[in-house]
């Protein structure tokens, strides 16, 4: 698959004390399946914090960055935007056209994951509202669902730079390993 250029996710909202699991989960999300950078909303401190940490540990490169108008953002955005919405339309069916016009005309792609209620503009700014089916479900789950079809699951095979840990694959149990331990011809790409 041909190189795509700047993938970035915007979460729109944040409601302290309710959306905080769910914001932090779009983050590491974004990072873990393919993204260059999320722009978190101001308020979502933790959330960035979070992310941070598991990019110093676990390898990037990754950027998380915080803004007072994820709106703005939106508005501002100087490359095309999805917006994941369940009233969009079928991943299967745009997922081609998205890819391709990214590669073709080397603009960067911004995508729109909400919080509350959405407002129209943002379905008006989006070159394209995508419903990864068209049931209520967990925005993580489509942001998700979305990333492995815009990267044809290749980011699954990522190779993480200035991680000082990585997870052991293992069928049962859990093993963390110090990258500094291992020898140079052993880390998995």
């Amino acid at each position: 698959m041909e190189h795509l250029p700047e993938v970035a996710v915007c979460r729109l909202g944040h409601r302290p004390g309710r959306d905080d699991r769910m914001t932090t989960h779009v983050g590491l999300t974004a990072r873990a399946l393919g993204a260059d950078r999320v722009v978190l909303p101001e308020n979502a401190t933790d959330a960035a914090r979070t992310a941070r940490d598991i990019t110093d540990r676990f390898g990037g490169p990754f950027a998380v960055e915080r803004t007072e108008s994820p709106r703005g953002v939106v508005r501002n955005w100087d490359g095309r935007v999805v917006h994941l919405t369940m009233y969009g339309l079928a991943v299967q069916d745009v997922e081609d056209e998205v890819r391709t016009t990214l590669v073709d005309d080397r603009e960067p792609l911004l995508i729109v994951v909400g919080a509350e209620k959405v407002p129209f503009e943002i379905y008006e700014a989006a070159d394209w509202n995508v419903g990864v089916t068209n049931q209520p479900h967990s925005e993580v789950a489509g942001l998700a669902v979305f990333l492995d079809r815009l990267f044809d699951g290749a980011e699954l095979d990522r190779a993480w730079e200035g991680a000082d840990r990585r997870v052991v694959p293992k069928s049962t149990g859990k093993e963390v390993v110090s990258v500094e331990d291992e020898p140079a011809d052993s880390t998995p790409t």
